[in-house]
């Protein structure tokens, strides 16, 4: 990312929280679950090529949650036929939610 605080304040809109731990200055971690973490960092040389790719349990039910926090998304339809949302961040980085089948 190359904005720290632009970038903080959208992936708290994400994430509906503040990072779970700053680390530094420029570095912010959120644990979703037990076994996850997403980790977000300045990086000006690589800021816009990430992707990040989160499972979901009801899709319809993040468009509109994201929708009431500001944060627009495009639908797509992957080769397999499974939707996806995908989000952009500040720096250009995508973010894409798909339904988790299980």
């Amino acid at each position: 990312m190359s904005d720290f605080t632009v970038a903080c304040d959208w992936y708290e809109r994400l994430f509906e929280s503040p990072p779970d731990v700053l680390p530094t200055e420029e570095e912010a971690i959120w644990r979703p679950a037990a076994s996850a973490s997403i980790y977000i960092t300045v990086d000006r040389a690589r800021a816009g090529r990430g992707l990040l790719t989160l499972a979901v349990k009801n899709l319809d039910d993040q468009r509109v949650s994201l929708a009431r926090r500001g944060l627009p998304v495009d639908e797509a339809t992957e080769a397999n036929g499974m939707r996806t949302l995908i989000l952009t961040d500040p720096d250009g980085n995508s973010i894409k939610l798909f339904e988790d089948p299980g």
